[in-house]
């Protein structure tokens, strides 16, 4: 079984040989839609069925989902066994994001998180194969910028791995990182910053690499769908225009230059603080952008 990826839309069809199925040929990257993590006893019998086995939670969230992010690595280490079973348990296509531990992102100097990005990689993630997606590096909403730390943070991020080229993305919360400053060095390093829909921290649209990583934060758990359907409309045609290479017209940008027009990959997740209702509207989005 594969997960159901979304592209944006497209002209033109042609047949898979081996499979004998239409696939869509396209300049858009995919599109990947999901929840944070996949264990939350308020989910059963709203997302989950009342009778399923716990064991069973990761492979069902997969098959309505096309990726979930990882919230425990970011509070310890998992081990490589537990890497090589969620990446088992999932359907061909499917991806996950990680959280980067935060004894790299909650400390003064960033230039010294060296040794906690390795002891990261070391502990296995790279067993996940081509399960493995973009790796979210939080800070603390009391973090400020200070470039020249900043930018030997992201000189400590590998680019590759066993031969296996890695993805990074940044998830900023103070104001002071809405500078010209930031986004040029978040280009120059080809890191792109998660773009929040939040109350509180700031949001950047600007896109700075080849993926955009979006988290929804303000889903309403008196909602079925997570969302009224304007706004699901919205942000599906928001995933489809970044996909495309381009930008929502929409959102706010620190650098108003206009970057180069090339296919994206789009990471966005469904969290909010009650997330009841974040599956649904994860599901709802999925359905909008097929």
């Amino acid at each position: 079984m594969s997960a159901v990826v979304a592209k944006a839309p497209t002209k033109a069809t042609k047949t898979d040989a081996k499979t004998n199925t239409k696939t869509t040929k396209t300049d858009a990257g995919n599109i990947y839609i999901g929840i944070g993590g996949w264990t939350f006893e308020p989910w059963r019998g709203v997302f989950y069925p009342d009778k399923l086995a716990q064991s069973k939670e990761l492979s069902y969230a997969a098959s309505k989902l096309t990726s979930i992010e990882i919230n425990g690595t970011y509070y310890g280490s998992q081990k490589p066994e537990s890497f090589r079973k969620w990446a088992s348990e999932v359907p061909d296509g499917f991806i996950f994001s990680l959280k980067g531990p935060r004894f790299a992102t909650n400390r003064r100097v960033l230039a010294e998180a060296g040794d906690s990005v390795k002891r990261f990689y070391d502990s296995g993630v790279l067993e996940l194969k081509d399960r493995l997606g973009p790796v979210l590096w939080q800070f603390a909403p009391t973090k400020k910028f200070d470039g020249a730390d900043f930018g030997k943070f992201l000189e400590l991020l590998p680019r590759k791995l066993d031969g296996r080229a890695l993805r990074h993305v940044v998830e900023v919360r103070h104001d002071s990182f809405c500078v010209p400053e930031f986004i040029a060095l978040i280009r120059e390093h080809e890191v792109p910053v998660v773009f929040a829909e939040h109350g509180k921290y700031p949001a950047i649209a600007d896109v700075a690499s080849d993926f955009v990583y979006a988290r929804l934060q303000k889903g309403n758990d008196e909602l079925k769908t997570c969302y009224p359907p304007k706004q699901l409309d919205a942000w599906a045609k928001r995933f489809q225009d970044w996909a495309g290479g381009g930008e929502p017209d929409d959102l706010p940008k620190v650098d108003k230059s206009v970057p180069k027009k090339v296919p994206r990959d789009v990471f966005a997740y469904v969290i909010h603080e009650g997330k009841v209702r974040a599956p649904a509207g994860a599901m709802e989005l999925i359905e909008r952008v097929k």
